[in-house]
């Protein structure tokens, strides 16, 4: 298991959970996760990193979708990688 902001260009990964910094276990708490489950990102998702170069935000895509989202964020994420032939 690893964050999702590790992955390099390329690299597929099931979502598997979306973790919270103690701080974040307040009221914000259900608005973090639901943010995250508006944009698509639910576990159980494949995700494929399409960039994750510099300091910004990644670029993924989930489906036929394509999101940016904050570093911050994808550090937040944990996924399995998924070798080339998808498991």
């Amino acid at each position: 298991m690893a964050p999702l902001g590790l992955l390099t260009s390329g690299e597929r990964a099931e979502v598997l959970e979306i973790r919270l910094r103690k701080e974040d276990c307040d009221q914000r708490k259900e608005k973090h996760i639901c943010h995250a489950q508006d944009m698509g990102i639910r576990v159980g998702n494949v995700i494929e990193m399409l960039n994750s170069e510099g300091r910004g935000p990644v670029l993924i895509k989930i489906g036929e979708s394509r999101i940016a989202i904050g570093r911050g964020m994808a550090m937040k994420i944990m996924v399995k990688k998924l070798n080339s032939a998808g498991e």
